[in-house]
């Protein structure tokens, strides 16, 4: 909850910044000698509500949906010695992590893979693909949850989806200050009670272009702590059980999960380098054996 509290604080002190900076090269004065009131302010308000309360709906509703859209078995009482192995190492994972015991289970899909998710670190939810219990032999399913256990213990799933409500913020203010702009100094809408079909049009626009740039963003942070994860799991697991999972991993297919699940998954496979979510495996490999 402090991670929560202390990056929304960061976030309203940089929109108020954002709002002063406006102010201060006249961009106000600007609209204003155009026709164009604007008040930048509320604007930026508007902007932070609905950039900020999907992306934390969907943080507070992440392990539900995880559970439904994966299909997660969750495992409560162990039915096999796998099983209570499988609890027993995430339990001293997280314990060596300082978390609590995350929900442990496992979902159908061939291609080896796993997941975290979860709003808060200490009521996370882990999970393995039934591809990834075939394939992998337990040294190699340990990096795994490792890899796993270090993303929720960095608080990943929190932060991922507080950076995608920043920048949803940006895309929409962004949005709607071009569409007013074009709109009253080139359509001269300012003749009419309201906004014209222009203003929708152009906002519309500007909103698709600037969320894929946007997207960017979000994919390199979400690069980046694939990297940070890997270091964890090499920490809590071992550095070479941790490359011989990632290279166990370059021997299957990328597995598909729902869009909403991309960025958790360890193994998926998506977009070109600007858009994916995760390193290649062969970075990622070079990284962990250059790291020493």
């Amino acid at each position: 909850m402090m991670r929560i509290l202390l990056f929304l604080a960061t976030n309203i002190a940089v929109l108020v910044l954002i709002s002063l900076i406006f102010r201060l090269i006249g961009l106000d004065s600007i609209f204003a000698a155009n026709g164009v009131d604007l008040d930048l302010g509320s604007l930026l308000v508007y902007s932070a509500v609905i950039g900020f309360s999907g992306s934390l709906i969907s943080l507070f509703m992440s392990k539900m949906m995880a559970k439904m859209s994966m299909g997660v078995q969750l495992i409560t009482e162990p039915r096999s010695d796998f099983e209570q192995w499988l609890l027993r190492t995430v339990a001293r994972q997280a314990e060596q992590a300082g978390i609590r015991m995350p929900e442990v289970g496992v979902f159908d899909q061939s291609a080896p893979n796993a997941f975290a998710t979860g709003w808060n670190k200490d009521a996370a939810l882990v999970a393995v693909s039934t591809g990834l219990v075939r394939s992998m032999n337990r040294d190699e399913i340990e990096a795994v949850l490792a890899h796993e256990v270090s993303h929720v213990a960095n608080g990943d799933m929190v932060t991922l989806t507080l950076i995608q409500g920043v920048v949803n913020t940006f895309v929409v203010f962004l949005s709607r200050v071009i569409a007013f702009f074009l709109d009253r100094v080139l359509f001269r809408s300012e003749d009419r009670e309201g906004p014209g079909p222009a203003f929708w049009i152009i906002s519309l626009v500007s909103q698709i272009v600037l969320g894929i740039f946007a997207s960017m963003i979000v994919m390199w942070f979400s690069r980046w702590r694939e990297y940070r994860a890997d270091a964890g799991g090499a920490d809590l697991a071992g550095r070479h059980k941790m490359i011989a999972a990632l290279r166990a991993l370059q021997q299957g297919h990328p597995a598909e999960m729902p869009d909403e699940m991309v960025a958790f998954g360890i193994n998926t496979g998506r977009m070109g380098a600007l858009f994916a979510s995760h390193p290649p495996l062969s970075e990622r490999i070079r990284a962990l054996e250059e790291a020493h």
